[in-house]
């Protein structure tokens, strides 16, 4: 697990920017280790994490294009069914919030990767690299309550 810098690019929503952009990483070697992309009608907007941010930070420059960056967390896990929920799970039991996350997917059975923006990166590094424990659903004690606050008829 790494702190990691994310650009968060702003971008018209049109067909070939998000290619121009990939394309100039590309041009310059550097790879792009996790994405997303969420849209709005006029405007894209871009997160993504790189291999070399010094260098990422200069081609999103040289393209002018509008752009944040934040330090967020890269966490490899497994590529199984339950991880995320499990590292979610670490995480709230230390009463860290997950303002969002998203991840890159591996082939089966590889690692794979989850970028998280977290209010709190050092606790969230210290409830990570803790001791595991395995959560089962008989673990979790969550009430369910019919919509309304009715009861069963």
């Amino acid at each position: 697990m790494t702190n990691v810098t994310q650009f968060s690019v702003f971008m018209a929503n049109k067909p070939g920017i998000l290619a121009q952009l990939s394309r100039a990483m590309a041009k310059e070697k550097i790879n792009i280790t996790a994405l997303s992309m969420m849209d709005t009608a006029d405007t894209g907007v871009l997160r993504l994490t790189a291999d070399k941010p010094d260098a990422a930070r200069a081609v999103l420059q040289s393209l002018n294009v509008p752009m944040t960056e934040t330090d967020v967390l890269s966490v490899p896990v497994a590529n199984r069914v339950g991880a995320v929920a499990d590292l979610c799970e670490r995480l709230s039991k230390h009463h860290v919030h997950i303002s969002y996350l998203y991840a890159t997917t591996g082939g089966r059975g590889a690692k794979t990767t989850v970028v998280l923006k977290v209010n709190d990166a050092r606790k969230a590094m210290r409830a990570i690299s803790g001791p595991t424990k395995h959560v089962t659903g008989r673990d979790m004690k969550i009430k369910l309550r019919r919509p309304g606050g009715g009861k069963r008829r």
